[in-house]
């Protein structure tokens, strides 16, 4: 799934600057994520380290062009990353 071409929403831009997180590294998530969870039909969550963080970004792919809801850091990145 390529992502690369995801539009951020308005709704994904407010989120991001709510939770400080920079266009650019949602942009380095979607171009090489190391994770994608779907969430539900239509709808991935795809997750990446950038640098001691999960940045965790919310992606409807249901679309025409796959549009982002918004994204955010996490700390505690054992308890939400997959297992194999």
């Amino acid at each position: 799934m390529d992502l690369r071409g995801a539009i951020i929403t308005e709704h994904g831009a407010l989120q991001m600057a709510r939770h400080q997180v920079a266009e650019a590294d949602v942009r380095r998530v979607l171009a090489a994520p190391h994770e994608v969870v779907p969430v539900r039909a239509g709808r991935v969550l795809v997750q990446c380290m950038i640098g001691q963080h999960l940045l965790r970004v919310v992606v409807d792919v249901d679309r025409e062009a796959a549009e982002v809801l918004t994204a955010y850091r996490m700390r505690k990145v054992d308890k939400y990353r997959s297992r194999p």
